[in-house]
């Protein structure tokens, strides 16, 4: 995929780095919902782990959770009616407006978003072991240079739909 530049120097194709950019994300969420699996979270999906993160601590309407993946309010109620149904969250009635019912972790969701921070650190760990602490902090650092504004975006299931 790359070439040989005149003195020995190798030159990437542009079309390299998105590659392997996401094929590095991929391993690391591959991994993770391997691992979720063996603890027990076997039906949780990465779109999943988006929308919990996405309804947060302090929970979510269908649609917020939308607005922040980037997807409709009818795809968002479809993925939380699964998480529903799986256990991962709950609807309640807001206290400042009766009216609109939010979607709230359960204990179960709260549990796998904890679980998925300890395997994310393993994860990390374990590519600090095979990277160097150096590499991997300049890594962490320049793709956070890279990364446009200050907060990480959640819609990467609406970014990759049609």
């Amino acid at each position: 995929m790359s070439t040989d530049e005149p003195g020995g120097e190798s030159r990437a194709y542009g079309f390299e780095l998105p590659m392997l950019l996401f094929a590095g994300f991929r391993s690391i969420i591959d991994e993770l919902h391997a691992e979720l699996a063996r603890r027990g979270h076997p039906d949780l999906r990465p779109a999943h782990g988006f929308a919990l993160q996405a309804i947060g601590p302090g929970g979510a309407t269908a649609t917020e959770v939308g607005r922040r993946l980037g997807i409709s309010k009818q795809a968002a109620g479809k993925t939380t009616e699964r998480l529903e149904e799986l256990g991962y969250v709950y609807r309640a009635g807001d206290q400042a407006d009766r009216r609109r019912k939010l979607i709230q972790l359960s204990p179960r969701g709260t549990a796998a978003l904890a679980m998925s921070a300890m395997i994310f650190s393993d994860i990390r760990s374990r590519w600090e072991s095979r990277l160097g602490p150096g590499r991997l902090a300049a890594l962490e650092s320049d793709l956070g240079a890279m990364a446009p504004g200050e907060t990480f975006r959640l819609d990467v299931p609406g970014w990759f739909g049609s």
